[in-house]
């Protein structure tokens, strides 16, 4: 039998010394597992001290908020008045549904187009594939502006229409980049012998494509979907209509002070309710269905992400 001598043994007998290993693989010490939790601990803070301190003004009384001077950071004498105000039918209640309805209809048109254009883009030998790529990648880096973008939509007829907060914005060359480059990383072989069983292309995307590609597709709806909902400057270009508004034109309007919204004013003037409550209220509100299906799509983006950019 051989004898194994390990490889610092041998080392040291042929009387040199192995070389250090870099930082980043030794063991941390017990003061770095330290510095570290102390970073991430108030990293946290730094994200959820915040929201704890608009959530818990949302709920306090008018009585509570003149106490604090403000801003409550200590829950006191909960109420839900705020928010049953803010659902009660006005125009808080119209704005989320318009923002409800556009995020909905935006994001699956975005999806459509986006998944299409970048499946015809991910296959080489696609008629004009170069030059509508090339296309697409300029404009990532030209603009017509501000203004024609502006007058393109006046004469196409979209001011005032639900169309204009969805059209002008409706697609990203960089979430079609991700999901070419996910999509050409899919086995040729898969493509290939479903096409030699009769499957045509949109057979071929919906059926296999897509199936395998839940990840980047999950990450990328939820980009559409938040930009969506977020969105905020195009129904203050095109839209005149305050019954058209959305939830974070109204709730930039109240932040502001511009205006209560309809049926609140009489509310705060008489003293049932604190205009920062239902500021806060109003951005909890907007907050809310990120914060909830963030974590749904979480576990996705790391592979939707990464694997995605792979290939281009």
């Amino acid at each position: 039998m051989t004898a194994v001598i390990d490889e610092p043994t041998t080392r040291k007998v042929r009387g040199w010394a192995a070389p250090p290993r870099p930082v980043w693989e030794e063991a941390p010490t017990r003061a770095g597992l330290a510095g570290k939790g102390i970073v991430l601990v108030l990293a946290c803070l730094a994200v959820v001290f915040p929201l704890w301190i608009v959530i818990v003004t949302s709920l306090s009384t008018r009585r509570t908020i003149d106490e604090a001077g403000g801003l409550v950071m200590v829950p006191k004498d909960i109420t839900f008045i705020a928010y049953q105000e803010l659902l009660s039918g006005g125009q808080v209640t119209r704005a989320a549904l318009v923002s409800i309805g556009v995020t909905l209809a935006g994001t699956l048109f975005s999806m459509t187009v986006s998944v299409l254009c970048a499946y015809g883009l991910s296959r080489t030998d696609s008629l004009g594939h170069r030059w509508i790529l090339m296309t697409l990648l300029a404009t990532m880096f030209f603009s017509a502006g501000l203004i024609p973008t502006y007058l393109l939509v006046q004469t196409l007829g979209l001011t005032d229409s639900y169309l204009a907060l969805i059209l002008p914005s409706a697609i990203s060359v960089f979430n079609i980049l991700v999901l070419r480059g996910f999509f050409m990383n899919i086995s040729q072989e898969l493509v290939d012998s479903a096409r030699i069983d009769g499957a045509g292309d949109f057979r071929i995307l919906w059926q296999i494509v897509m199936p395998l590609s839940r990840a980047v597709i999950a990450v990328i709806t939820l980009f559409y979907a938040v930009g969506y909902w977020s969105a905020w400057f195009n129904a203050s270009l095109y839209l005149n209509d305050q019954n058209m508004l959305p939830l974070q034109n109204v709730m930039i309007q109240l932040v502001q002070k511009q205006e209560a919204p309809v049926g609140l004013g009489q509310a705060i003037r008489t003293g049932q309710l604190s205009g920062l409550a239902v500021q806060m209220a109003v951005m909890v509100m907007a907050l809310l269905p990120v914060a909830v299906l963030s974590p749904f799509v979480q576990k996705h983006f790391k592979k939707g992400m990464l694997t995605g950019a792979v290939k281009g």
